[in-house]
């Protein structure tokens, strides 16, 4: 416990990275509780609860939208789903691209050409079009089967990082120890392998979450995506279509925006953090 204090002590963009992200998530797992002091039992989604296009008042922090909806309400609601898509989509890809990137890094030969050609598929395939025409068919998505199709395409950059870290790691001399010793495949990878990747595991969680975050929002921006669940992306959509900047109710598109950049931001540092600890090049701005 005390290392890790000292480690984060170190490190302050990690550390305010790692304390605004759990703040965002703290206040998304209290959704329920802080959703009924302001709306008390009625659904956030509930049409007609309250006037149109109220301004922000006590009562309504943000005010309502053209549905008579409490946007707090709704803007609560929103980061739920898109931090849990967010999360689970980077959370699988991370996975894959992990399972991946050991196997080919590790194993070589046959196995990591044809696994690298795979990835490299993948990677050159336009995601954007692609996501777009899939959830046009897709109908009826909810966040699961919208995290699986956004990590379903991002794996690929886990896995090449991966990959580069384990070829490094696996011309190491413990690694070569641990063999004379008589370890097998299996307990090099978990107990040499596994352990020093832990940094990298954690800045390729980052950005995947980064990624399917942006993802899920450009497509909800556009029309497309799970209409039935309120995400941060479906927020913005709506004021669009609604004229709300117009009509002058800036926090329409605001409080969802600002919401999102608090994500990134919280994420961006984290990532930037763990880079700065860990990549022999940029330890030397550790102490920014």
């Amino acid at each position: 416990m005390r290392f890790i204090l000292h480690f984060l002590q170190q490190n302050k963009l990690l550390t305010s990275g790692i304390i605004l992200f759990l703040l965002i998530c703290l206040i998304s797992a209290m959704q329920p509780i802080l959703i009924n002091a302001l709306i008390g039992d009625l659904n956030p989604m509930e049409v007609g609860a309250f006037p149109i296009f109220e301004s922000p008042t006590p009562a309504h922090p943000l005010g309502t939208d053209r549905y008579g909806r409490d946007v707090t309400a709704l803007l609560l609601l929103g980061l739920r789903y898109s931090l849990s898509i967010g999360l689970l989509a980077g959370i699988v890809s991370t996975i894959i691209g992990t399972v991946v990137g050991l196997i080919t890094g590790f194993y070589g030969g046959w196995i990591d050409n044809i696994l690298r050609s795979a990835t490299d598929m993948i990677l050159v395939i336009p995601t954007l079009p692609l996501l777009i025409t899939l959830s046009t068919y897709l109908k009826g998505m909810d966040v699961v089967s919208m995290a699986l199709l956004l990590a379903a395409f991002s794996w690929p950059f886990s896995a090449r990082t991966i990959r580069a870290q384990v070829l490094s790691l696996r011309e190491r001399s413990y690694i070569d120890l641990a063999r004379a010793s008589g370890m097998g495949k299996a307990e090099i990878i978990f107990q040499e392998i596994m352990p020093n990747l832990l940094p990298y595991l954690g800045v390729s969680l980052a950005a995947s979450i980064v990624g399917a975050i942006l993802a899920e929002f450009g497509l909800e921006v556009i029309g497309l995506g799970p209409g039935n669940i309120a995400t941060l992306g479906l927020m913005i959509n709506w004021a669009i279509g609604w004229g709300s900047m117009t009509l002058g109710k800036w926090a329409l598109i605001a409080a969802p925006a600002g919401v999102l950049i608090l994500i990134f931001l919280s994420l961006n540092l984290i990532n930037i953090g763990l880079e700065q600890t860990f990549n022999p090049r940029l330890k030397g701005t550790t102490g920014l």
